[in-house]
């Protein structure tokens, strides 16, 4: 499956923002999502996962602010962010969670800026 995220732009610091990843192909929903996002000089992190059955798990950090929700009829993988802070300012990215620990499959990316 191919993944591509958008919905990144310009936000105020308390502000909220919702990602969007289209897939694309047949095996979306047997597979296991995650966003994970890349800050400037920093390496990239998972920041939130969804099972096929639709479990979830998120990094601490974004715990309690940012929810991951799929729809498979739809193909399409969202990230609802809530509260933002300036730290949360990265690229974001979803990629499956098996491509991802090969570190392959990465595409553009959405472009998120919190600003203080």
């Amino acid at each position: 499956v191919q993944l591509q995220a958008s919905g990144g732009g310009l936000v105020q610091a308390g502000g909220s923002l919702t990602l969007t990843c289209l897939g694309s192909g047949n095996t979306f929903s047997i597979n296991a999502i995650g966003w994970y996002r890349q800050a400037p000089g920093k390496q990239r992190e998972l920041v939130a996962a969804i099972g096929s059955g639709g479990s979830s798990n998120y990094a601490d950090s974004v715990k309690g602010r940012f929810a991951i929700s799929r729809d498979n009829a739809k193909d399409t993988l969202y990230l609802q962010m809530n509260s933002l802070k300036p730290e949360d300012t990265a690229v974001y990215y979803c990629n499956t969670v098996w491509r991802a620990a090969l570190d392959d499959g990465w595409g553009q990316g959405t472009l998120v800026t919190v600003s203080s």
